[in-house]
């Protein structure tokens, strides 16, 4: 089988996106490597070089000029024979041409359509019509939540029969064991505190951030932060000052960093309003850090049984569950452990043979 995919992503997002696109063709590659894996891109970048390296995947150099991910990639994937062409990210090429070829396409969340008040009325427009117009055009769906499919099928009007659920899986780094001595040295380097509770995440009012520090005043309680900033970081500072709450923000840290990260919490703190998965919140479990998070949208699919849930719009049940857990040290054992059994099944075979029968369904 031959699969083509939309590189952009692998090639050049940081984070999300691209770190689904880089599992997604790692996973396959390792576990059917009978088959061939074309990035199709532009151009290429170091990331994912490791990947490239492997028997079966190559990138495919797409014709470039204006707007060409939209009108060319899609007959430049058809020229090389593909079988398939993976969307990875909610989008497919509007043109093809008459030669035969499957079309697979992966949608995260429709955050945008739930949540209008993020996005500019042009995005959420835009967003919109790419996403209905690819969901119209494709095969089959892969949904990355039960979340996300309900949503698929009530906003985007695609007979559930379409859409499937395979969850993703996350970096190898957080199910490998650093050694002692970058372990010492990442602490040196960040100057962490002996006992913390940790968020990962854009600093975006959705995100909600603010709330996590609205319910640690008074705690003293330290918050190791890591995340992009965003405008809304100005107002969660704000707080901070006006409070004198102890809060660490972190830039700069690799993806070993941040697994250490993870390792070194004594909880790790998720109160999203809304997520199309929570891959952080998988990211902690398979670090054996027990969660909270929200009891809202996907957020309990990725957390599983043992992580414990908050309503993200109260900062006291939020101070409640965090205080609970900081004092509780066999609690959160129990919980930790149990939840690092739960998050087996993000395993990279499963979800390999999940997709791998995705396709198989495609072609057949």
């Amino acid at each position: 089988m031959k699969i083509a995919y939309d590189a952009k992503r692998f090639f050049h997002n940081t984070s999300g996106l691209g770190n689904y696109s880089r599992d997604l063709v790692r996973i396959l590659s390792r576990y059917f490597p009978e088959n061939e894996y074309l990035l199709l891109n532009k151009n290429k970048s170091e990331r994912g070089a490791d990947i490239l390296e492997r028997a079966g995947v190559r990138f495919v150099e797409t014709s470039k000029g204006q707007m060409s991910r939209q009108f060319k990639m899609g007959k430049d994937a058809q020229r090389t024979g593909a079988d398939i062409f993976h969307g990875l990210s909610g989008e497919l090429p509007l043109r093809w041409d008459q030669k035969p070829i499957k079309k697979a396409l992966t949608i995260h969340d429709l955050i945008f359509v739930r949540y209008p008040q993020y996005y500019s009325f042009f995005d959420r427009k835009i967003h919109f019509w790419k996403f209905r117009k690819a969901a119209g055009s494709a095969d089959r769906i892969i949904a990355i939540s039960e979340q996300t499919k309900r949503d698929i099928v009530q906003f985007l009007k695609v007979p559930e029969s379409r859409v499937e659920v395979i969850y993703q899986g996350c970096h190898q780094a957080f199910k490998e064991q650093q050694s002692d001595g970058f372990i010492a040295e990442t602490k040196e380097k960040f100057r962490l505190p002996e006992r913390f509770i940790l968020n990962v995440g854009t600093i975006e009012e959705r995100k909600n951030l603010l709330n996590v520090v609205r319910a640690l005043k008074d705690t003293g309680i330290p918050l190791v932060v890591v995340g992009k900033k965003t405008k809304y970081f100005k107002k969660v500072e704000r707080f901070i000052q006006q409070n004198k709450i102890e809060v660490q923000f972190l830039e700069g840290v690799s993806m070993d960093e941040l697994a250490v990260l993870y390792k070194l919490a004594e909880i790790f703190i998720y109160p999203s309003f809304f997520e199309g998965f929570g891959i952080p919140v998988i990211e902690a479990l398979f670090s054996g850090t027990v969660v909270i998070t929200s009891n809202t949208s996907c957020l309990p699919e990725a957390g599983g049984p043992d992580s414990m849930y908050i309503d993200p719009g109260n900062p006291l049940d939020i101070a409640a569950k965090i205080k609970f857990l900081w004092e509780n040290k066999a609690e959160r054992k129990r919980r930790a452990d149990k939840g690092f059994s739960f998050v087996q099944k993000f395993s990279d075979e499963p979800i390999a043979r999940q997709l791998m029968d995705f396709y198989e369904k495609i072609i057949s």
